[in-house]
């Protein structure tokens, strides 16, 4: 008797703990600690880099931003959120950029030789990357069964990725892949100091984001996220020009007529587009940003009875 007596004794008390864990996250829906989400976003995707950009010299970052080089994007996402105050998610991303000097042509004296020199690109984008994410509302919020958690949630978001891209000019109406050519020299002896890109590497996202819950299982966001990169390659564009002749003593046939002729694409008047001139600036690296709306389903809530 006295076992049993124990052994119901203990269900209770793990029932009870079991149901600890829960708050009332409406008047529907019991919370729990650790909940996930699953979804997938649509939205734009930019980037800065040395081609393009907006009148003026040319600026870093988001100073030169033009929206007429916004692309589409998407993308998938896993989140697992702790007491909806931190998150960590796992995110792929997938989209495409551009950009091209011809875009100032309506500003072209004030681009300091930018639009001469006629450059473009286009890249498409892979993603997956790790962020961290933190709502500050229910951070600093004191929510209870009288005080359900708002319905808007600002966060910010911040991580690590792992992006692949592969810039491409067109000539002759094809698009070429750019970096087996070596435009600007990288890896060739004669340039000891133009080392070569891969062309998949680490980046650093941080964004701002707001979730709208519109049931306790489906949630809307609207997020922001830039990249902050290690390359300024992301369009084949960082230095100076180099001397034609030295493509022979590395690249033949078709390659080396894509070298010599994508190397230096320049309209004429362009006084830099010679042997060592300015081609791009290298203390500027280069970064994309994107802009979506996700949906998400939220799992691990339990409804009440």
């Amino acid at each position: 008797m006295k076992l049993k007596l124990f052994t119901f004794f203990i269900l209770v008390l793990a029932g009870s703990q079991l149901k600890a864990q829960y708050y009332f996250y409406d008047g529907n829906y019991f919370d729990r600690d650790v909940v996930f989400e699953l979804g997938g976003s649509v939205g734009v995707m930019n980037a800065m880099t040395d081609l393009g950009g907006r009148k003026g010299r040319g600026k870093s970052g988001v100073k030169d931003f033009n929206l007429k080089n916004t692309q589409f994007g998407g993308g998938l996402f896993f989140d697992v959120m702790y007491k909806n105050t931190i998150g960590l998610r796992v995110e792929g991303t997938f989209g495409s950029i551009h950009a091209y000097d011809s875009i100032l042509k309506n500003v072209a004296p004030t681009t300091n030789q930018r639009y001469e020199r006629n450059l473009s690109f286009r890249s498409s984008i892979s993603e997956i990357s790790v962020l961290a994410e933190l709502h500050p509302f229910y951070l600093f919020g004191n929510y209870n069964d009288d005080h359900y958690p708002p319905a808007i949630s600002p966060y910010i978001v911040a991580g690590i990725g792992y992006f692949h891209f592969n810039p491409q000019a067109k000539l002759n109406g094809t698009f070429v892949d750019l970096q087996p050519l070596h435009t600007e020299g990288e890896g060739f002896a004669e340039y000891p100091n133009v080392k070569e890109y891969k062309l998949s590497q680490i980046n650093f996202p941080v964004g701002i984001g707001a979730r709208y819950d519109l049931s306790p299982v489906l949630n809307l966001r609207a997020e922001i996220v830039y990249r902050f990169l290690t390359t300024d390659y992301l369009d084949d564009v960082s230095g100076r020009y180099i001397e034609p002749s030295v493509f022979a003593n590395y690249l033949s046939g078709t390659k080396l007529t894509q070298a010599i002729l994508l190397n230096d694409r320049h309209k004429p008047g362009a006084e830099t587009a010679h042997p060592d001139g300015i081609r791009g600036n290298p203390n500027n690296k280069d970064a994309y940003i994107t802009f979506s709306v996700k949906l998400g389903l939220t799992l691990g809530r339990e409804r009440r009875n």
